[in-house]
């Protein structure tokens, strides 16, 4: 079982940042690629971002250039730094572990807006 807690939502004005965390738990050994996942009101969930237990990256083409996935392994933990936010980016993201199974996080809800 992997356990996904995250953090760092809120409200922020167009053009403004935030920084989302995901810090994992359990069986974190049998992870190989975490990632984080949004859905829009009346919306499917979407990839946004994802990482590799190599480093390796790959991003949604619209949040390419001003979204940033990290990981730290000694923390368990992932980032998603997002910059020059735009209102259509508003969303709750989740945090996605990938292993035998898939998990999720309980979300956080990130809203655009001035």
């Amino acid at each position: 079982q992997v356990h996904l807690m995250e953090s760092g939502g809120g409200l922020v004005q167009p053009g403004g940042s935030l920084r989302l965390s995901c810090a994992a738990s359990g069986s974190i050994f049998s992870i190989n690629v975490m990632g984080w996942f949004r859905q829009a009101p009346g919306k499917q969930r979407e990839l946004v971002a994802v990482i590799t237990s190599a480093g390796s990256t790959n991003y949604a083409d619209s949040v390419k250039g001003r979204f940033t996935i990290s990981r730290d392994n000694a923390k368990n933990t992932v980032y998603l730094q997002m910059n020059n936010l735009k209102p259509e980016d508003t969303a709750v993201y989740y945090c996605h572990a990938q292993s035998i199974s898939n998990y999720w996080g309980r979300g956080t809800q990130v809203t655009v807006s001035s």
